[in-house]
């Protein structure tokens, strides 16, 4: 995870206190580009949900990739952003993977799986940040 850590520490800054909702949606798509996520997207949902904040989607080529993608997102949250996952959904068939992080959700998908939800089109008018490799 050497690798992640550096990643991280270059787009976001680990404050003593927990990360506010912005910079952890940053850091985990940092670690999705880390794991070689495709498609990754950051949704600004504040104002339009009252459950979260950001919505961070991305896209594993098979089943071993989104369940990889979900445990090294996990661990490295803790890890390295001080900030542990609520709660986990789709294990261990992950064709679609939920991480909950309160302030942030992340979707997880196969590649195949992805275009039928189109979370993407649910939430068009919301802003995207912008996630710098």
């Amino acid at each position: 995870m050497a690798k992640q850590s550096s990643s991280v520490a270059r787009n976001v800054q680990k404050n003593s206190t927990q990360l506010g909702a912005k910079q952890l949606a940053l850091g985990i798509g940092n670690i999705g580009i880390d794991k070689k996520a495709k498609d990754i997207e950051i949704i600004d949902v504040r104002g339009k949900v009252d459950y979260t904040d950001y919505i961070v989607l991305m896209s594993g080529s098979s089943d071993r990739q989104v369940n990889a993608l979900a445990r090294y997102i996990e661990e490295g949250s803790k890890k390295d952003l001080g900030t542990p996952c609520h709660g986990v959904e789709g294990l261990p068939k992950a064709s679609w993977v939920l991480l909950d992080y309160g302030d942030v959700i992340v979707h997880i998908f196969h590649e195949h799986t992805r275009p039928y939800y189109d979370l993407e089109t649910l939430w068009m008018d919301a802003k995207r940040v912008a996630l710098k490799a």
